[in-house]
């Protein structure tokens, strides 16, 4: 060990070292070379955690050096692999169309095999490698060999065998999510000039880093030598509280939507049901509105204020004219509308309630509007499930507007946090027409659905004076959130743990 008073004319402390420390500067010592962690496992038999916790703090005391190789490799998704072994939607394509010399219309090729997704990527490739005669039937070029393997194919063989691909065709596959690239670093450690000359010996008796109640009890701390503090020791450096993981990103998807051009506006946690649902054209005996799926409150009574909104919604309800008008804008629900139901008070259950309240004040199109806050439904808690959630409501109506609109939408918000790919399909909602749901892909629990949507349906917007078609969505904000902070478990949201949450925690 370090002199002591050798130690003490140079002003630092004592230097000391706990057993495992010891054991890797032997190791180090008799291999002579750099050793990565992998070999200094076996070497030095220690757990995983406890050598990586020894080697930094023997860097920390310039008893070692490190050196660094960053490494880039690849391997196939899941959906990679299921191409690899079906074939790449333009080599099926390119099949289909050799054995069809004639062509085949692209609205034929449903039948084939080939989702939607996968014909209009087919198509696209095929055309921008000149491999197909303008225009339609589609038709291979003469001379074509719908058997020749392709870049792709052979760059997913060769990631597939372990070999590094040709770097031509990894852009495109990444794109299409068929290739994961993978970065790594890999750390040599070797002796600094200060650990090789350092003369390693064993402390004499237990060394204490910290006095406890039980050493203090037993007299444990007697004839033991305590730990010296080491001043050159790197600490963690921090500029300040840092903000949660999880309300920094509503922050971040909020500015997205000011971007776009977006209003935010707010409404109140406890609402009655005329806002929550009625007002959406839910009818009042839906399953929805039962207990499972909303939070009563006891003892408490809303009260609408608005009694002619009331009677043209009610009028809506049940299929009659609207006052002032002479038909009816649907058969409605075919069941009397009540008013004690329309009072009741619930927690809301969806921020479309906000939307609901914003369109009553009848703005001047064009307008956009959206809300992100919290929502309270009964759910059974699991990793996608919660009693409490984050909704990212939102609004978009002028004249013209349609699904298209909508979906660019949903593009541009996912396409902001990072997520390229998106899942769509149509859906139903009892307060939009048509309806369609967008799904994005989470590592671990695969596809969730985050973009619900739709256009309202007259029955929303007759009653509350409303004349242009509005987009409406309701975005499950908290799911999102999972995907862009790489969560397996919506509950993981609600933690304090910042260092699990951020990935620099244990």
């Amino acid at each position: 060990m370090v002199d002591p008073e050798e130690s003490a004319a140079s002003g630092s402390p004592e230097l000391t070292l706990s057993p495992p420390e010891e054991q890797i500067l032997r190791s180090l010592r008799s291999s002579g070379s750099p050793l990565g962690e992998e070999e200094l496992a076996p070497a030095t038999g220690l757990p995983a955690d406890t050598l990586r916790g020894s080697l930094q703090r023997l860097r920390s005391k310039r008893l070692l050096d490190v050196e660094e190789e960053h490494r880039t490799g690849y391997r196939l998704t899941e959906r990679g692999s299921v191409a690899r072994s079906a074939g790449l939607p333009e080599r099926r394509l390119a099949r289909l169309l050799a054995s069809a010399p004639g062509g085949l219309d692209p609205t034929a090729l449903g039948a084939s095999g080939l989702t939607e997704e996968e014909c209009s990527v087919a198509i696209g490739v095929l055309r921008r490698r000149g491999l197909l005669e303008p225009g339609v039937p589609l038709r291979l070029r003469p001379n074509v060999d719908p058997g020749a393997p392709t870049p792709e194919e052979q760059a997913l063989d060769r990631i597939a065998g372990g070999e590094r691909p040709d770097e031509g065709a990894l852009p495109a596959l990444v794109r299409r999510g068929l290739v994961e690239v993978l970065h790594s670093t890999l750390r040599r450690w070797r002796l600094s000039k200060e650990g090789a000359a350092l003369e390693l010996e064993r402390s004499r008796g237990p060394m204490i880093g910290a006095l406890t109640p039980a050493l203090l009890t037993d007299g444990g701390w007697r004839g033991a030598s305590f730990r010296p503090y080491d001043v050159r020791a790197v600490v963690p450096y921090r500029t300040g509280p840092e903000p949660h993981p999880y309300a920094q990103f509503l922050e971040e998807f909020a500015e997205i939507l000011v971007g776009l051009g977006f209003e935010e506006a707010e409404g109140p946690l406890v609402e009655t049901e005329f806002w929550n649902n009625d007002v959406l054209y839910m009818p009042q005996e839906h399953p929805a509105r039962s207990v499972h799926d909303a939070f009563s409150l006891r003892d408490v009574v809303g009260r609408i204020t608005d009694p002619a909104l009331l009677e043209r919604v009610a009028a809506a309800h049940e299929g009659r004219p609207l006052p002032g008008t002479a038909h009816p804008l649907s058969r409605g629900w075919r069941v009397p509308y009540r008013t004690d139901i329309a009072e009741r008070a619930v927690l809301r259950s969806q921020t479309t309630a906000v939307s609901a309240r914003y369109l009553a004040r009848k703005p001047e199109p064009p307008f956009r509007m959206f809300c992100l806050d919290r929502n309270f439904r009964p759910e059974s808690l699991d990793a996608s499930h919660h009693i409490e959630f984050a909704q990212c409501e939102g609004i978009l109506g002028e004249e013209g507007i349609s699904v298209r609109d909508l979906i660019g939408i949903f593009r541009e918000l996912a396409e902001g946090i990072g997520i390229r790919e998106l899942k769509l399909r149509p859906s139903y909602f009892p307060f939009t027409e048509p309806s369609v749901e967008a799904y994005v892909r989470h590592p671990q629990l695969g596809w969730i659905e985050v973009f619900p949507g739709g256009l309202f349906r007259p029955e929303v917007l007759g009653p509350l004076g409303i004349e242009v078609p509005v987009a409406a969505w309701g975005i499950g904000v908290t799911r999102l959130a999972m995907v862009a902070l790489h969560v397996n478990d919506i509950r993981e949201l609600f933690s304090d743990d910042l260092g699990r949450l951020t990935g620099r925690g244990a």
